[in-house]
Order: structure tokens, then C-alpha cells, then sequence
């Protein structure tokens, strides 16, 4: 899955994926994608232009402790700045990116590297391999699914709220496998009626 931790629905999908992995055999593996990469040079409401200009900051973050620590911390560093931000409505900045290392069991000063361009080099990497193969007119969830052959197969989404629990996980990624092994199938969607929620 790749993910921007600004992105509320990303969050839903991420801990879909995470009970999906209790009920069937899945391995999620968690990789960065970035709102504001993908929305350079795009002509933007002012509100939306200052969201991603704070929006490099938690992906930088990301990337740097995947470098360093592998997999496993970037989904438990994913777990906490997703808590803070979405169910705790903190605001983002360097208060909260050393107080989820923390909680991550990683070390604070790695902060530092939300303001750093250090790792954008393979920001953009991670960005890219994710949204190649999905193309550039979603935005964040991006999952890559395997294909009848055991190629991945890349979808925007699931977009859902609340989170399905449970055999309920498992029957939606049941259907994410059947379509992603049907030839020639791309889009299924209707309209969002309500806002995310995080229950």
C-alpha cells in the first residue's frame, strides 16, 4: 500500500489492509507516496497549495525511518502519525513527528528529517513506483495487488468508511483479487456522501 499520512482516507484504507492481513494470508508492506509530488505544477486553491506545502514534512519522516530502521518501523511510525493526526486531531509539526517516533519506539531527533530534502531523491522513488503502474489522475490509497499471473496489479483505493472488520476485510479484499484479475477492468466508483470516519 502506498500512502500519504495527511490523507484520511489512506488512513481507513491502511488499517482495512492491517485486518485484512488477521483473516487471510497477506503481507502488507507499507510505501510512501506523496500528495504534494503529486500535485506540482497543478493549479491549486490557496488553502489546498498551503496544505501541501506542509505535506512534505510526514513523508520525508517516513521515508528516513524506512531507510534506517526497514519495514517494520515505517508501518508502526505510519500507525502513530496516523493516530495523532486523525483521531487526534494533532497539528502537524516537529511536536508531534518526535512525539510518534516515540510512540513508535524510535528516536525523537529523527524529526529533524521532516525538514530536511535529504531523502527526497527517494521520496520521489517510492512515489513513483507506486503510482506508475496506477497512472497520475488518483491521488492516495494506491494498492498493488497480485494479478492472475502473480503480476501487481495497481488500484486508487479502496475508498470506504468506517474500516470493515474482520471476515468483512476479507470479503473486500476478495473482491479487490477478483477484479484484479480480470483483463481489461479499471474503474469501479460512485459518489463520496460522507466524510471519513475513523470508528
Amino acid at each position: 500500500m502506498w500512502f500519504d499520512p495527511l490523507c484520511p482516507w489512506a488512513w481507513i484504507t491502511s488499517r482495512w489492509v492491517l485486518e485484512v492481513e488477521q483473516v487471510r494470508d497477506v503481507d502488507v508492506r507499507f510505501h510512501v507516496m506523496s500528495l504534494a509530488v503529486l500535485n506540482e505544477g497543478r493549479e491549486l486553491p490557496e488553502e489546498y497549495q498551503e496544505l501541501m506545502r506542509t505535506a512534505w514534512g510526514p513523508v520525508r519522516l517516513c521515508v528516513a525511518v524506512g531507510q534506517k530502521h526497514g519495514q517494520d518501523a515505517v508501518r508502526a511510525l505510519y500507525t502513530a502519525l496516523g493516530t495523532r493526526i486523525h483521531l487526534g486531531k494533532e497539528d502537524r509539526g516537529p511536536e508531534l513527528y518526535a512525539a510518534a517516533l516515540t510512540d513508535a519506539g524510535l528516536d525523537p531527533a529523527l524529526a529533524a528529517a521532516a525538514d530536511s530534502t535529504e531523502y527526497d531523491e527517494a521520496l520521489r522513488a517510492s512515489h513513483e513506483a507506486g503510482m506508475r503502474p496506477v497512472g497520475a489522475d488518483v491521488g492516495t490509497p494506491v494498492i498493488h495487488a497480485p494479478g492472475p499471473d502473480g503480476t501487481p496489479v495497481a488500484f486508487f483505493g479502496p475508498v470506504v468508511t468506517p474500516c470493515p472488520k474482520g471476515e468483512a476485510a476479507g470479503r473486500l479484499w476478495d473482491g479487490v483479487l477478483l477484479v484484479a484479475g480480470t483483463p481489461g477492468f479499471y474503474e469501479l466508483k460512485r459518489s463520496r456522501e460522507v466524510d471519513p470516519s475513523f470508528d
